[in-house]
């Protein structure tokens, strides 16, 4: 087992310490976090997804790897998260390396979800350009059928990401504009915090 920094760790504990409380507020997803990516080209883009488990390890979320983003995380592997949660006031931004989870990981997730989403995904041919609203219908109607009576398999393009940080900073609203930023960044020599000015 790998030894985590000290200073990581507290980050880590800081993160789900906050999404607690976030999870306990009045909040309709509180797992929303919008993610970053770039192409090769360096030309970024941005889209909400939802973060389905953290911990020492990284970020995790799921997506189809032939949409948007999953092209963009596999020419350029970095990506950012950035979550708002207006509530408490307070934001989390982290920033890092990507890597896909293992495929029992994958698989976990998926036998996990509801029906419904695991055939919308099967229809849904994520980020490309679609002619009607009526085939994407019919195309969710298809493997409805395909399917009944069955369990629903994982597609194989269909599959989680590790965000693994390298740069945590956590931001909390204070009056005057005086808010309070700090942040945690690996380095050569290992984890760092710093207090930044807002």
């Amino acid at each position: 087992m790998a030894i985590v920094d000290a200073m990581y760790a507290e980050a880590v504990q800081r993160f789900g310490e906050l999404f607690q409380r976030a999870s306990q507020a009045a909040l309709r997803e509180p797992a929303a976090v919008t993610l970053a990516t770039a192409d090769v080209s360096g030309r970024p883009s941005a889209r909400v997804v939802l973060l389905r488990r953290y911990d020492a390890g990284g970020f995790v979320f799921f997506t189809n790897s032939q949409s948007r983003k999953g092209e963009e995380l596999a020419a350029n592997p970095r990506a950012a998260l950035c979550f708002y949660w207006d509530p408490l006031l307070e934001q989390v931004r982290i920033e890092g390396t990507v890597e896909q989870v293992t495929a029992a990981e994958s698989d976990d997730y998926w036998h996990s979800r509801p029906r419904d989403s695991q055939l919308g995904a099967w229809a849904s041919d994520q980020s490309q350009t679609l002619d009607r609203r009526e085939t994407l219908e019919r195309r969710a109607a298809e493997f409805a059928e395909k399917f009944e009576g069955q369990r629903v398999p994982r597609p194989e393009h269909w599959l989680g990401y590790r965000v693994v940080p390298l740069r945590i900073e956590f931001w909390r609203s204070r009056p005057a504009r005086l808010h309070e930023r700090v942040a945690y960044e690996k380095g050569p020599g290992g984890w760092t915090k710093t207090l930044l000015y807002p």
